[in-house]
């Protein structure tokens, strides 16, 4: 019998060993018994069910899902009951939706999403992009009001002289919607400074430091000098464009009094993300900052400035690189192509996949004064042409108008992109939003890959 129970105290032993529980004592001196109470010893020939036992399964919670559309299709706006319908496969038609009349197809897929404007996709949040529009179903846009969310708007070419006679009644509609963005930026044609003799004429465009104020209180952050009428009176005018915004909370990009000053990005950081921009003019008439003379960044190309200097290219794509290596997101602003028309040039295409490749996670070009197309290069969003925002240009019908770029990003992650279309009015050039779908047809009618239809 006593062998029986050393054997037995052993097993017991050594299980709780392999347990990670303390060996009892034998209770008959020194030990306390209560360890033994604890972890009682299994009997002979028995497992412990403490090495056999299988872990319960955990769950993993479902990506959130959302309803997604073409980008050439206005974002959806749902009550719970639609967006239910929609899920399900119930709705095959987009007159219940308060569209035309037309079929209606649910996919499960971005991808089919992408490649079909009369799908509706019903897709794993995570996946959704700037190629399509996210519904905002009871009042509640899941991309843009996640909490991780910041918004960066882009506005095309601003010009706040010569006929515009009042800066601040010009930018006042449109005040509201680029104070909500966290960052907005634009192309300011024109100088802040006329220390100087005008170079173009009737069409130098010259301001004062008084437009600061009109410029801020609109919600601007940066502004791109990097365009052919920064230099409209000359090169000591530029210099004093460039320090007055320097010394106010305007960061102004593209030009500077060298090479180096010109191709240094204006970064500025919302929710530990930093924005890095870059700026370059194709067009000529401001002067090419060198490594020892004033200017804005450039790029000889066609039209303007002849065949492609690839030394030009190749300064602006390690400009681009070293942005990528200490920004979280680099966006570029390329002034070029033809003016009064919808088509980009071919080699805009050529550079905006140079500007990809170098790590532009956006490009946003400007100066044809109309809006033009929209590609996908590598994932990548390229915007040609955003038109004209304020602008006394009012001798076309397609020079009073133009689109805003509102944006939404995840971290450095780009989740949406919208297309706001405006028209300004003919007495104070002010951009007000539009309904209807002319000026985004014109947009989308030299669009490729997603953004085309």
């Amino acid at each position: 019998m006593t062998r029986g129970r050393a054997g037995s105290r052993l097993v017991g032993c050594l299980a709780a060993v392999l347990s990670l529980a303390a060996c009892a004592g034998d209770g008959s001196g020194g030990g306390s018994g209560s360890d033994a109470a604890r972890t009682p010893a299994p009997s002979a020939g028995k497992s412990d069910p403490t090495l056999t036992a299988t872990p319960r399964p955990t769950t993993t919670p479902s990506p959130p899902r959302a309803l997604v559309t073409h980008a050439t299709v206005p974002q959806l706006r749902l009550d719970a009951a639609t967006a239910r319908a929609l899920r399900s496969g119930e709705i095959r038609n987009w007159r219940r939706l308060g569209r035309p009349a037309a079929p209606l197809r649910v996919v499960s897929a971005v991808r089919a999403v992408e490649r079909d404007p009369r799908a509706v996709g019903v897709v794993r949040l995570d996946e959704v992009g700037p190629t399509v529009h996210v519904a905002a179903v009871a009042g509640k846009d899941p991309v843009r009001d996640h909490p991780d969310a910041v918004s960066l708007t882009v506005v095309g070419d601003v010009m706040l002289s010569r006929g515009v006679d009042d800066p601040a009644a010009a930018l006042q509609p449109m005040t509201r919607r680029l104070r909500s963005a966290d960052i907005t930026v634009g192309n300011l044609e024109s100088t802040l400074s006329t220390n100087g003799s005008p170079t173009q004429g009737g069409d130098s465009f010259g301001g004062t430091p008084a437009l600061l104020g009109p410029l801020r209180r609109a919600g601007f952050d940066l502004l791109s000098l990097a365009n052919n009428h920064a230099g409209d009176y000359g090169t000591e005018a530029l210099l004093e464009t460039v320090r007055t915004l320097q010394r106010s909370p305007i960061e102004p990009f593209g030009a500077g009094a060298d090479r180096a000053g010109a191709s240094r990005p204006a970064v500025i950081e919302r929710a530990g993300v930093q924005h890095a921009f870059v700026g370059f003019n194709a067009i000529g008439e401001t002067p090419r900052a060198t490594r020892t003379s004033p200017g804005a960044l450039s790029v000889r190309m066609p039209p303007r400035t002849g065949p492609l200097v690839p030394a030009d290219l190749r300064h602006v794509e390690r400009v681009v690189r070293r942005a990528a290596r200490t920004a979280d997101v680099v966006v570029v602003l390329p002034h070029w192509g033809t003016q009064y028309t919808h088509r980009p040039e071919p080699i805009q295409r050529e550079v905006s996949r140079a500007l990809v490749r170098a790590g532009a996670d956006l490009v946003v070009g400007g100066h044809p004064h109309w809006v033009q197309g929209v590609d996908l290069v590598r994932g990548v969003p390229v915007l040609h042409s955003l038109g004209n925002f304020v602008f006394d240009m009012d001798f076309l019908e397609q020079t009073m108008e133009g689109v805003a770029l509102e944006t939404t990003w995840w971290g450095a992650e780009l989740k949406a992109m919208r297309l706001v279309p405006y028209r300004m009015d003919s007495t104070t050039f002010a951009p007000r939003t539009v309904r209807g779908a002319g000026i985004l047809t014109d947009v989308w009618s030299t669009s490729t890959g997603p953004f085309g239809r």
